[in-house]
């Protein structure tokens, strides 16, 4: 089962920290499902996990003003 990171609520760049925090508890290879805002959350976490080298799965809106961000976690130590 895949993690559910809720995120929703949580300002920039807090979120962005909670997120790499949170895939630190999941295995290498591991799919994560984060749960984001609309607005800054959703254009910020995504691009800086990529930055950090983690996969982008997928990005949805799952209802209105809240995303699906799923997440592949790679070796992040940056």
């Amino acid at each position: 089962m895949k993690p559910i990171i809720d995120l929703r609520g949580i300002c920039c760049p807090s979120n962005y920290f909670r997120a790499r925090l949170a895939l630190d508890g999941v295995d290498l290879g591991q799919c994560a499902q984060i749960l984001l805002d609309d607005g800054e959350p959703v254009r910020n976490v995504p691009r800086l996990l990529k930055s950090d080298g983690h996969r982008l799965i997928g990005l949805k809106e799952i209802r209105e003003g809240c995303f699906l961000l799923e997440v592949e976690k790679a070796e992040a130590d940056k």
